[in-house]
């Protein structure tokens, strides 16, 4: 899928998430709603680290462009390394190692220690990270026309005002995880689920994803899971546009209004 849809489906997954929250007597304050969907959107953006022409190429100028220059090789070497006699050659690494589930635990688990043992900074260096990306996918139309400091800029105040409000009493900072030294351990989630949802709505398209590497099905390490052929569509086709599209901002917006308790009883 494009980007724009990757963030809608992240921001969705997550409001998905506070719904379940909520029904299992577990409701997302605010503030994590909204910083966990916004996390969620920009994370979701994340595994195309592995693709020079991706949108998290351009976000943070010559640092994005060169790291996806060394993801990509460190792809393609795992790949090389990893693959059996199923899966075919190639030649870059895209849709490899970034695109799988234990790529997401590690993001997702090195965000929540970022945030647990860099204090404040840490967090505000998370969310900084991820409020670019939501905006760069969920503003598209105006981040393309926009320079990147400005956006830089939107993503730095984001973070900050947002670090805030999670900082006071009762918003959130140790929701789920409430024991001393847990504060803000739940931010590894909405990063974890970002990159996992990006792994799905991959899945849909024609190519297929290899989320459950390293496990073998058949003869390949790298299988390119997805529905049956028929049913897959090519990444920007009327399909994303005209059906997934208004599906994610309607479905995010009634997950919204259960995590929020207004559909209780």
């Amino acid at each position: 899928m494009m980007g724009p849809a990757h963030s809608l489906s992240g921001a969705a997954a997550w409001l998905g998430v506070g719904a379940v929250a909520a029904g299992l007597g577990e409701p997302m304050p605010w503030p994590v709603l909204l910083a966990g969907a916004l996390i969620c959107a920009g994370a979701a953006l994340a595994p195309d680290l592995d693709h020079k022409a991706a949108t998290i190429s351009r976000a943070f100028g010559p640092v994005s462009r060169t790291l996806c220059e060394v993801i990509d090789k460190l792809s393609y070497a795992t790949y090389k390394a990893t693959r059996m006699k199923g899966d075919p050659r190639r030649s870059g690494g895209h849709r490899t190692l970034t695109h799988t589930w234990v790529w997401a635990v590690l993001c997702g688990a090195g965000a929540a220690a970022a945030a647990v043992y860099g204090g404040r900074w840490g967090v505000l260096a998370v969310l900084f990270v991820h409020m670019v990306l939501a905006i760069e996918g969920l503003l598209w139309r105006h981040a393309r026309v926009s320079s990147d400091v400005l956006v830089w800029l939107l993503g730095a105040t984001s973070a900050w005002v947002i670090a805030d409000v999670l900082d006071r009493p009762g918003n959130g900072s140790q929701w789920l995880f409430d024991q001393p030294g847990q504060q803000y351990l739940w931010i590894g989630l909405p990063v974890a689920l970002g990159a996992l949802v990006h792994c799905l709505g991959d899945a849909l398209t024609v190519s297929g994803c290899p989320v459950f590497w390293p496990i073998p099905i058949g003869r390949k390490r790298w299988y390119p899971v997805g529905p049956p052929k028929g049913m897959r569509f090519r990444a920007g086709s009327w399909v994303e546009l005209k059906v997934l599209t208004p599906v994610f901002m309607g479905a995010g917006g009634v997950c919204a209004l259960g995590a929020l308790g207004y559909f209780g009883s």
